[in-house]
């Protein structure tokens, strides 16, 4: 028998509906875990690169009710449930609905472009998150350019918060040849070690062949690795 509080609760997540789509399975987003991926619509960003235009510029199809029946049924085959976009920290329901899935037995990972470092913080203290991947998109003077936003400094602070907790996270940077330049990536590097850190940095570089959210030409894929020094884990 439900209590009131699991109502109330119920009914709140069921307001909205952020969540654009479910991926069942991957193996690639999540490290060492079985996982699905919830797809949440909308972003606080514009990047031209991104792949997903119809869920950053969508709205949410599928309700809270949904999603709990899809994870109940692949408790025993799923060990993670990663929570991505589109943004999902933008989206007031989101620390409610890792509260749930939390409760179901599932580690938690979330995609982040770092814009929201409250959100994270509170995800830390409340022991809701395993693992984070980090956008980082550019150094302060070209992530307007990138981005079109002024959320540098947000993105600052959620490493800042990240760095010294316990939860394994990732940076990861999506590379085009016209927006960062081989120096653009190396001071990026070089910002990051002076940070404090450590930790596994992923170059993702623009592939073409899908649809992205801006008109980007072809991009020429340098040598990451000996040109600036790229290091991993």
């Amino acid at each position: 028998m439900n209590t009131s509080s699991e109502l109330t609760s119920r009914n709140r997540l069921e307001k909205g509906r952020p969540i654009f789509s479910v991926s069942p399975f991957t193996l690639l987003d999540f490290p060492d875990r079985t996982a699905c991926i919830l797809w949440f619509a909308g972003c606080n960003m514009r990047c031209a690169y991104c792949y997903n235009p119809e869920i950053v510029l969508g709205k949410g199809k599928l309700s809270w009710g949904q999603i709990q029946d899809f994870l109940l049924a692949r408790r025993r085959l799923l060990d993670g449930v990663v929570f991505s976009g589109g943004e999902c920290t933008i989206h007031p329901q989101v620390i409610p609905l890792i509260h749930e899935v939390k409760k179901m037995g599932f580690e938690v990972k979330i995609d982040t472009n770092g814009s929201r470092p409250e959100v994270i913080r509170q995800l830390i203290e409340d022991d809701l998150v395993d693992y984070v991947a980090l956008d980082f998109k550019a150094m302060a003077q070209k992530y307007e350019q990138i981005t079109q936003t002024h959320l540098f400094f947000l993105f600052e602070k959620s490493l800042e918060i990240l760095i010294p907790s316990k939860v394994q996270f990732e940076v990861r940077t999506t590379v085009h040849s016209d927006q960062l330049t081989i120096e653009d990536l190396q001071e990026m590097v070089t910002w990051l070690r002076g940070k404090g850190y450590s930790g596994n940095y992923y170059l993702q570089h623009f592939r073409g062949e899908k649809q992205s959210l801006g008109r980007l030409g072809e991009s020429k894929k340098p040598s990451l690795k000996t040109e600036i020094g790229l290091w991993r884990n």
